[in-house]
């Protein structure tokens, strides 16, 4: 079975009856220590720790590492992480489901599947739930699920573990501020995006921008008209059935994907301020335009210690993180704005003998790149999305000390 569409509900009124249930639980199940245990041998690292202890620079041989102060699993991650084994230690036989990757991280997951948590797999662009069973307990990952797929667990009598970050949840209840005012949220997010499918299914209507180009053009739209049919095929997917731009940009709201760029969020927010103020006049802003600071603070923090990062002098920078994780790769556009040699990869596994590396050039698929250390003394950046276990960046490091060790010309 897969879920399609959006039948009209009451969201907010769904998700009280939810938390009311004795089938919902969005806390963990009282197994704190034996999954801290777990975490910390899964996931710590001693040699990340060294680092951050020493002012977050390491030198070893030919090479000094610097590290991001904000870096890798942020508050909302773990917590998921530990709620998803949480739920195995408290339904040790019972058929486990999660509606898609925990967190966007290979080795995590692949952690949860050797618990024995079985995926919800995707048919031809959509989620398939006809293995699910009532009684089945299904995980709802860190960036969560719609509004649709809730009901239809619950309806289906699953038990729900609902591991939503609270950042996120906090956009879905601005969205439904708009929806109550009638104003169409303008969410700054990915169309395709499981955030942002899960909060546009809180929403009335709605449209989704990816950047400020995007925004730029709902912007003149907005105050200048436009071609109607061209406005539609250039956001496709990316509205609320029967939004018709011509009727339903005089009342907006601002909400976002949580691991978009904060600046470009923000300029997006004042551009939409200005261009209502020039569109209806200061004194009616508050009835045509809404926004309130749904920024992630980690998501945040990790950008901004980036910022500051890429102001040493680096000769590379290396990214760790998941290829669909889209904080990652915001990470990653920072470092080349700055013509920083710039390398995305997921795990240590893509730094190859010989001095190669397997990494994700931006907007591009995988490529090999030969004698990617350069010769001598090297200063190497590193960061690491808030999906990627300190452990991930640890076994990195010993991968290129190696490589450095290993051979004279590298040393210089």
């Amino acid at each position: 079975m897969c879920l399609r569409g959006k039948d009209w509900m009451d969201t907010k009124a769904f998700k009280r009856s939810l938390n009311s249930s004795d089938h919902y639980h969005r806390k963990g199940f009282g197994h704190d220590a034996e999954v801290a245990d777990a975490m910390q041998s899964e996931y710590q690292s001693n040699l990340v720790q060294e680092i951050r202890d020493n002012n977050y620079v390491l030198k070893r041989g030919a090479v000094t590492i610097r590290l991001a102060e904000a870096f890798g699993f942020c508050w909302g991650v773990e917590r998921a992480v530990a709620m998803a084994y949480e739920t195995r230690q408290q339904f040790p036989t019972e058929k486990i489901w999660i509606t898609n990757e925990i967190i966007h991280n290979p080795s995590v997951n692949e952690r949860l599947r050797d618990m024995n948590v079985q995926f919800i797999e995707v048919v031809n662009g959509q989620k398939d739930f006809s293995g699910v069973a009532g009684g089945d307990v299904v995980i709802l990952p860190a960036f969560g699920a719609s509004v649709q797929e809730m009901q239809f667990l619950s309806d289906r009598g699953c038990t729900i573990v609902d591991t939503t970050c609270p950042w996120v949840s906090k956009v879905w209840n601005t969205v439904e501020k708009h929806k109550k005012g009638d104003h169409t949220s303008i969410i700054h997010g990915k169309y395709n995006h499981e955030e942002t499918i899960a909060t546009s299914s809180f929403a009335g209507k709605y449209l989704i921008v990816l950047n400020l180009d995007q925004a730029q053009y709902v912007a003149d739209y907005i105050l200048n008209g436009g071609d109607r049919d061209e406005f539609l095929a250039k956001f496709k997917k990316a509205y609320s059935e029967g939004f018709d731009p011509d009727v339903d940009l005089d009342r907006i709201g601002i909400a976002n994907q949580t691991t978009m760029l904060k600046g470009e969020t923000e300029q997006i927010g004042k551009l939409f301020e200005r261009t209502m103020m020039r569109k209806y006049g200061t004194h009616n802003l508050n009835e045509h335009f809404l926004s309130f600071n749904t920024i992630c603070d980690a998501t945040q923090e990790r950008q901004d210690a980036m910022f500051d990062l890429v102001k040493e002098k680096l000769d590379l920078m290396v990214v760790i993180g998941g290829y669909n994780s889209s904080n990652t790769t915001h990470l990653q556009e920072i470092a080349i704005e700055r013509n920083i040699p710039s390398f995305h990869i997921d795990s240590d596994q893509r730094i190859k003998a010989g001095n190669r590396i397997e990494h994700k050039p931006l907007h591009r698929d995988l490529e090999v790149v030969e004698n990617w250390l350069p010769e001598g003394e090297l200063v190497i950046g590193i960061t690491s999305g808030a999906s990627t276990p300190d452990k991930v960046v640890e076994a990195v490091l010993e991968k290129i000390f190696a490589l450095k060790a290993a051979s004279p010309a590298l040393q210089g």
